[in-house]
């Protein structure tokens, strides 16, 4: 149970974050919205004040915070707020995260710029900020939305710039599962094994099409729900796959979280890095 646990949640406006969210709301935990997204986006619903009010009429108490995980006097800003209204932080979920899918020429620099700013770097920033209050958390878990480190030359090929980005927030777990395993912290990553009805997902990838043979975003909230209930001294340093953690809760009927309940399982699109 996550009931009175304080979860600082980054890119929790809308998506996985927010259904990581509003899975937790529902125990009764405190969120803190950290995203950018503070007016209506004509292709991206939500704010930080709509994922505000959903979590809050789940039944958790929701603290929205306009931030740029670029900035790190912004993140520590955060933090200080997070703290001054909930009392601590119990769980870090690096959930924000930039996509572009370009290749070496045609990738601009600003835009390689952003993706390892916002991954790499916003999470490790993020980690900084919350770790004097996640040393004395009960049970203090660090969740990565972030794929296992899978070195086959086709995961970097065509897209080297966003691999290594996204492999950043990956390095992060295995190298702070280690650091804080005496302080008994717990940093895992979490991968969805099928692609998710995101925005992302809707505007990169092919549209209501690729939707639609997709699953919801709650699967990856329920594995992360089950993730966060671990001990954290004994459930670090590990790359769960979604359905391989719902499976390992005793679930085995998976069909309910996909978007088209008349695709079939084995038509649903792969994620990267699998």
């Amino acid at each position: 149970m996550l009931k009175d646990k304080t979860i600082f949640i980054t890119g929790s406006s809308r998506g996985i974050g927010k259904a990581i969210a509003l899975r937790a709301a529902r125990d009764g935990a405190n969120i803190v919205i950290v995203a950018k997204t503070r007016e209506p986006h004509p292709r991206l619903p939500g704010t930080i004040y709509t994922a505000a009010e959903e979590i809050e009429r789940a039944g958790g108490r929701a603290l929205p915070l306009a931030v740029d995980i670029r900035d790190e006097g912004a993140i520590h800003h955060a933090v200080d707020q997070a703290v001054e209204r909930f009392g601590g932080i119990d769980i870090l979920v690096n959930n924000a995260s930039a996509i572009n899918l370009s290749g070496t020429q045609e990738i601009s620099l600003k835009r390689f710029d952003l993706m390892h700013q916002v991954n790499t770097r916003g999470t490790f920033a993020c980690v900084q900020g919350c770790l004097p209050y996640l040393k004395e958390a009960a049970n203090p878990h660090v969740l990565m939305l972030s794929p296992p480190l899978n070195m086959q030359a086709r995961w970097f090929g065509p897209h080297v710039a966003y691999t290594m980005a996204k492999y950043g927030m990956s390095m992060c777990v295995l190298g702070m599962a280690e650091e804080f395993r005496p302080a008994g912290i717990a940093f895992n990553a979490l991968w969805p094994r099928t692609a998710i009805a995101t925005a992302a997902v809707r505007n990169l990838l092919g549209g209501d099409e690729a939707v639609a043979r997709s699953r919801k975003p709650e699967i990856v909230a329920d594995a992360a729900y089950a993730i966060l209930n671990r001990d954290s001294r004994t459930s670090t340093g590990q790359f769960f796959i979604d359905e391989d953690v719902l499976h390992a809760a005793g679930v085995t009927d998976l069909s309910g979280y996909q978007v088209d309940p008349d695709v079939a399982p084995e038509e649903l699109l792969p994620d990267f890095f699998l």
